[in-house]
């Protein structure tokens, strides 16, 4: 039987769909700005913040967190536990790490608050629990024992749901991400720095999320680890933590930035100390983490993963819809030196050198089957 004009219509109209949408995830990759349909959400309100500056870090933490209390307590409500995700991109560099009086804090503002298990979980780039050792994590389980506190390596632990990223190649690859921080009753609180970064410019609270959920093998096992898979390139980086961002934010409770000592120059992991003595919180990942730009003093356009997030709707990334309690902003900003490599790692704004070959154009379809 042969194809009726009707025919004609619906496969080109099926071909010209499926186009469309790889045309749009490569404009992505091209031009830096999310084309893919359904990407974009409806607008975020305005976002509460709490910047605090003082001289001791686990005072600045408390009081930043009791700022946004009601916010707090509309999200701890129903959970059944905490989950607090630390930064352990180094488990020897302190600087590098969340400090154990950043956790004293957070624990401080819950013990009164909330009554249910609290576990510190993390998937160190390295082995955990030498981490939890080195900081001295391990004390906390039994002086906060009336917390029901515990650790949790996340890798070995070994629970997860998955992601699919982009590869080198532009092909899909999944990713494990820890279960424990996608847990619907668990109320997950990232604990996290300001640092300038290698790849992305800055990391905080929600690369603290992003690339601190991914799984790895643990000592004994052969090696493999879904961290990697982030870094495939500086453009399909700033995308893969935005897909990773999504899949986590529903379960995302509140984000806590650290800046008592600061990260510039070579961070996440070797860089410099800088004494910005602030504390940053919110409920909104994406607001905490604009404002913690704000004060290291980087331009916001140059941060691929949080620009795409504000304009997925993921979070609040226009400082005009940001609310700041406590401190000015001007009065504790301070111009991070960046990586070495920024300019490298800026490339991903501009065109493309070399990209995919457009091909098999329904354009002028209407002529060639005469529509």
């Amino acid at each position: 039987m042969g194809l009726t004009r009707r025919d004609f219509v619906q496969i080109a109209g099926a071909g010209f769909f499926l186009q469309s949408r790889l045309l749009k995830a490569e404009d992505v990759l091209r031009t830096g700005r999310p084309g893919v349909e359904g990407r974009v959400k409806a607008p975020v309100g305005l976002s509460r913040v709490a910047l605090i500056h003082g001289d001791d870090r686990r005072k600045n933490v408390r009081a930043a967190l009791e700022t946004i209390d009601t916010e707090i307590r509309a999200g701890l409500r129903g959970k059944k536990s905490v989950v607090i995700k630390p930064n352990n991109v180094s488990t020897t560099n302190q600087l590098a790490a969340t400090h154990l009086d950043t956790l004293e804090g957070i624990l401080d503002y819950l013990e009164p608050r909330f009554h249910g298990p609290v576990a510190i979980a993390e998937s160190s780039a390295g082995d955990t629990l030498e981490g939890f050792e080195h900081f001295r994590y391990n004390q906390l389980a039994t002086e906060r024992r009336a917390q029901k506190l515990s650790l949790v390596d996340l890798n070995r632990e070994g629970r997860f749901e998955t992601v699919s990223v982009l590869d080198g190649d532009l092909h899909i690859t999944p990713v494990r991400l820890a279960a424990r921080v996608l847990d619907p009753e668990a109320f997950v609180i990232s604990s996290a720095m300001l640092k300038t970064h290698n790849t992305v410019v800055a990391t905080m609270s929600v690369k603290n999320m992003v690339l601190g959920s991914p799984l790895h093998s643990v000592p004994g096992e052969i090696f493999w680890s879904d961290k990697r898979k982030y870094h495939v390139g500086v453009r399909q980086t700033h995308y893969n933590m935005l897909v990773t961002a999504e899949k986590l934010q529903p379960n995302w409770g509140l984000a806590l930035i650290d800046g008592f000592e600061g990260m510039e120059g070579n961070g996440p992991g070797n860089g410099t100390a800088v004494a910005s003595h602030v504390a940053i919180a919110s409920t909104d990942f994406i607001a905490a983490d604009r404002v913690g730009l704000e004060v290291m003093g980087i331009n916001p356009e140059w941060v691929g993963y949080l620009s795409y997030c504000g304009q997925a709707g993921v979070g609040q990334y226009d400082l005009t819809k940001i609310d700041v309690v406590g401190a000015a902003i001007a009065s504790v900003a301070k111009k991070y030196q960046l990586h070495p490599d920024i300019q490298r790692e800026l490339e991903w704004m501009g065109p493309l050198k070399t990209g995919s070959p457009t091909m098999g154009s329904l354009l002028g379809a209407d002529t060639i089957y005469g529509f």
